[in-house]
């Protein structure tokens, strides 16, 4: 099957120094553990906080830029409040030529496809003749769909990330930011791989 929305791209733009050893650090801290810390302990600490308390996962942070995703998906992420949020603006950035994402899910009908693309379609034409009429952008962006992409930068603790991706890989999250979680959680793989190495199952 293709991939849902190939405009699609996230980056982990900052993230904590060493994560996992932050939160390690904090924690023994706490208990003033440090003469029991090797390897093992460690992860096994990990793998305790991560089922039992993850308050002091909120040591690490983590920085993503997504972009190419739909402002349906953009609304639905910022729903997580404890995070931070940049958005490309609407009020400021014109939408002339805005792209769109096309849910897979009307790709292979041909008259729902054409339905869609119509209206995207007519959605720039309104937008721009709005322009052209002089009312500003952030008054002329209400014809705008949502289907048009948009980029956003997030900031999440590591507590905050992990209620994030276990509401956004579930079967039932929608496509589009089940795709961003699944991304996201790969990338948090690479550098804080206990952090997320229950959320592949």
């Amino acid at each position: 099957m293709a991939e849902p929305n190939s405009k699609l791209r996230v980056e982990l733009l900052a993230s904590t120094p060493d994560p996992e050893g932050t939160i390690i650090k904090a924690t023994r801290t706490c208990y003033q553990s440090f003469d029991k810390q090797n390897e093992a302990s460690d992860e096994k600490l990990l793998s305790h906080l991560i089922k039992n308390n993850e308050s002091p996962l909120e040591f690490a942070v983590f920085t993503f830029l997504i972009s190419g995703i739909s402002r349906v998906t953009s609304h639905q992420i910022v729903r997580h409040r404890i995070a931070s949020y940049a958005q490309k603006s609407q009020r400021y950035v014109p939408e002339k030529d805005f792209d769109f994402v096309v849910p897979h899910s009307i790709e292979n009908n041909e008259d729902a496809i054409k339905e869609f693309k119509d209206i995207m379609m007519q959605s720039r034409k309104a937008y721009a003749r709005l322009l052209d009429l002089g009312m500003k952008k952030e008054d002329a962006r209400y014809v705008l769909p949502q289907a048009c992409t948009t980029q956003i930068v997030c900031s999440y603790n590591g507590r905050s990330l992990r209620n994030f991706l276990k509401l956004r890989l579930a079967p039932r999250a929608q496509w589009e930011i089940r795709e961003v979680a699944v991304r996201m959680r790969d990338l948090v793989r690479q550098v804080a791989p206990g952090l997320v190495k229950d959320l592949y199952v």
